[in-house]
């Protein structure tokens, strides 16, 4: 269901610059824009994924995916709080959840998700956590509790870290500061995927 390289897009302009390499799970995770742009984002994403053969994942407007089906969203542990859970299962819309701590697992396992994230891994420019880096063994231990349910994990990883990331247990490594801010996005996408498809082989 998910790929080993899981791309995190801050733009659709990003978004449609990187799938076309190759790219087969990929979020759009965009913030503070009006709901007009914000719609257009999301249709442009969805356009270039269906055009790709890539899945498409919605972080935090589970509304907007319910509107414009698109079948997979990212949901915080802030965003639980407000989303209609039954809403989402009745469309057919998987959804992915954050987890950092034991509590937070505990309540996502409840909730029969699609997918589990554990972040940080190692320290992370994106946004200032509570949580310290969980480091690879927290990796294996999630898995150990999760089973076959996919990991996902996040927060400062790299191509170079990637496989040891993937051999701890990860299901796939997501990224978006790493591409977002390197010199050629493009160039550091493909060493992405020549990482994480070479480990998952």
């Amino acid at each position: 269901m998910l790929d080993p390289f899981y791309l995190i897009c801050g733009s659709a302009d990003l978004l449609e610059r990187l799938v076309p390499l190759g790219v087969r799970t990929v979020q759009l995770r965009v913030k503070g824009l009006p709901q007009a742009t914000l719609r257009d984002e999301v249709l442009r994403a969805r356009a270039a994924c269906a055009a790709h053969g890539a899945t498409l994942i919605l972080n935090d407007h589970w509304q907007l995916a319910l509107e414009l089906e698109i079948g997979f969203v990212h949901l915080g542990q802030e965003d639980l709080d407000g989303a209609d859970i039954p809403a989402l299962r009745r469309a057919g819309v998987r959804f992915g959840l954050s987890t950092h701590d034991e509590a937070e697992l505990d309540r996502a396992l409840a909730l029969d998700p699609a997918y589990v994230a554990l972040g940080p891994i190692w320290p992370t420019l994106l946004k200032k956590m509570k949580w310290g880096p969980q480091g690879l063994e927290r990796i294996t231990e999630w898995k150990r509790r999760i089973g076959a349910l996919p990991l996902v994990a996040i927060g400062g990883i790299t191509p170079v870290r990637a496989p040891a990331v993937l051999a701890a247990g990860a299901d796939s490594a997501a990224v978006v500061t790493d591409i977002a801010t390197a010199a050629d996005p493009v160039a550091r996408c493909r060493e992405w995927l020549a990482a994480t498809r070479e480990e998952a082989r």
